[in-house]
């Protein structure tokens, strides 16, 4: 790929980033190119923040190969050298995992009984997840860059650093953690723990570790390298940087404090920290920070079951250094807003838009020529069991548009039965027009009778605000409302006259009929 500098003057956050990547290699630059970094804990399963940090580094990534015709590396590296510290809720055999206590991920076997350990099975999770996606990234293992000797280097140097990197951590910690902390984790070599202990000596030119096993006061001798000894996190982080070289790590705003201090420890190992960059957390619908023990969150699996994934990369890209909050309701809107800005890729494509950063600059994707909150309203109004019933009118409304010719169209469809039997049909509640709402529906009666059945959606939308100025509404809005509010039994909804040349004219005024009839016979 050639370079094209002039990507620097992008208004865009990952063009933004890529420039720090760029400006850092310049000043020491790197035949391999740059090596971005995301970072995964496998002691539980992947998430929707692992969705949004991988896709998130990936935009970086590319922004920078396109400014600089570098090439670039991401890896996934998965700390499953860690011991495991509780049982997880979701696995089955949790008796047989609680004797594994202590021990690496890797040296537990698999509870689920398909992978050689418990870290092998959560780490092709992982890359079942991301392969999912698309995303293009290199697999790395702790327990076999370890084992490998690819931490080896790094690991005596820290030896020699032991203290200087202990005076950075010491003042974090609580007097009794103080007391007993090492950068350095021993593996136990009978019981196979990942020992927390402190060291007695620390010797670097012997290759060794000497520590004492608190419970039976045994004496042992463990070598720093070959995979004898982990580092403890922060460490273990700035270990990584320094090791392999990272030039790009984003992290969560939970983690701002841990990134200063592994910083600080890279530093004293000779390194330079990598490019860094803080996004901010989700909240819940009461903007609540999103908490898994809390289970107030919304799932990846969860998403996907109402949105096709490109929507949650739309989301994702919006404003990732402002708090958002992550519900359902969102969806709908994340949805619309991809669609409007594919429809933008096609026509041109410019790098500010969101949809050029998802689809890696193109896409022929012919998109949806109706939008998500349309179908939503479709199906509410024809109380959608399948998407086949869906279909009926959108054929009518766009002929020669088919779920073969549009597959994008053909995904929503079937997510918004998914998302209006679940969310929107339990909160349907209609309400009866006022007095000055009902002459405005009776006047809009008229005006649609008038009309020949296929008016397009435009000339319908400007009958429907006509009828809107012929009475007292205090403002457009209100007069919308009324129709989402008495008509579909929702609070907002899409451009009326798009729905009406989606649903029909005919169907429509069978709308206002009903809903003047439910109105009058309540009364």
């Amino acid at each position: 790929m050639s370079a094209d500098p002039s990507l620097r003057t992008v208004k865009a956050w990952p063009f933004e980033e890529a420039a720090k990547v760029a400006d850092r290699l310049a000043t020491a630059p790197k035949p391999s190119g740059a090596l971005f970094e995301t970072g995964y804990g496998p002691s539980g399963l992947p998430h929707i923040g692992t969705f949004g940090e991988v896709a998130r580094t990936t935009w970086v990534r590319r922004a920078f190969e396109r400014m600089t015709g570098l090439p670039a590396r991401l890896i996934a590296f998965s700390d499953d050298m860690d011991g495991l510290r509780k049982v997880p809720d979701n696995v089955p055999n949790r008796e047989m995992l609680a004797q594994h206590l202590g021990k690496s991920l890797t040296a537990i076997p698999d509870p689920f009984g398909t992978h050689p350990s418990f870290g092998a099975h959560n780490n092709a999770r992982l890359q079942a997840f991301l392969d999912e996606f698309g995303f293009d990234y290199e697999f790395a293992s702790a327990t076999e860059y370890y084992k490998g000797g690819r931490f080896d280097a790094a690991l005596l140097r820290m030896a020699e650093k032991h203290e200087e990197v202990r005076r950075v951590i010491l003042p974090t910690l609580g007097p009794e953690r103080r007391a007993t902390y090492s950068p350095f984790l021993p593996i136990h070599p009978e019981t196979g723990v990942v020992m927390q202990v402190p060291m007695e000596e620390v010797r670097p030119d012997q290759d060794l570790l000497v520590w004492v096993d608190p419970e039976t006061g045994k004496r042992h001798g463990t070598r720093i390298t070959g995979g004898h000894c982990k580092a403890q996190w922060k460490a273990d982080w700035a270990l990584r940087w320094y090791a392999l070289g990272v030039d790009y790590e984003m992290s969560g705003k939970d983690l701002i404090d841990s990134v200063k201090l592994s910083s600080a420890i890279c530093r004293i190992l000779g390194g330079t920290p990598p490019v860094g960059f803080t996004y901010e957390l989700f909240l819940d619908e009461q903007g609540q920070k999103i908490s898994k023990s809390k289970g107030n969150g919304l799932t990846i699996e969860e998403w996907l079951r109402y949105a096709p994934p490109e929507s949650l990369a739309q989301f994702m890209y919006a404003a990732p250094q402002r708090a958002k909050r992550l519900f359902f309701d969102v969806i709908p809107r994340a949805v619309d807003e991809y669609l409007a800005n594919l429809e933008k890729l096609k026509a041109q494509p410019e790098p500010t838009n969101p949809a050029f950063h998802i689809h890696n600059g193109s896409s022929n994707d012919p998109g949806s020529p109706i939008s998500f909150a349309m179908l939503l309203n479709l199906a509410s109004v024809v109380n959608a069991e399948g998407s086949e019933i869906l279909w009926g009118f959108i054929r009518r409304y766009a002929p020669g548009v088919t779920p073969e010719s549009h597959p994008m169209l053909a995904r929503l469809a079937e997510h918004a039965v998914a998302y209006y039997r679940d969310f929107v049909a339990p909160a349907k509640q209609y309400r009866a027009p006022s007095g000055m709402e009902r002459a405005a529906l009776e006047d809009l009666l008229q005006v649609l009778r008038s009309l020949p059945a296929d008016a397009d959606a435009e000339a319908i939308q400007n009958q429907v605000f006509e009828v809107g100025k012929r009475h007292a509404f205090a403002n457009l809005r209100d007069w919308f409302s009324c129709l989402y509010q008495v008509l579909l039994g929702q609070q907002e909804g899409p451009r009326f006259g798009g729905f009406v040349a989606l649903y029909g004219i005919a169907g429509t005024i069978g709308l206002i009929e009903t809903a003047l009839a439910r109105e009058a016979s309540a009364a």
